[in-house]
């Protein structure tokens, strides 16, 4: 039972550590959906 159990937890390090390092050199692509905003005339010093 104890080599179940270890190995079982090896394997959830592997998964931790695998997930940190994909993560850690994945380039998500940036967000492409047009953003506008109307700002009121108020907010602008005269």
């Amino acid at each position: 039972m104890s080599k179940i159990a270890g190995l079982l937890v090896a394997l959830l390090l592997a998964v931790i550590v695998g997930g940190g390092l994909f993560l850690s050199t994945w380039d998500p692509p940036p967000p492409s959906a047009k953003i506008e905003k109307v700002v009121p005339d108020a907010r602008f010093p005269r």
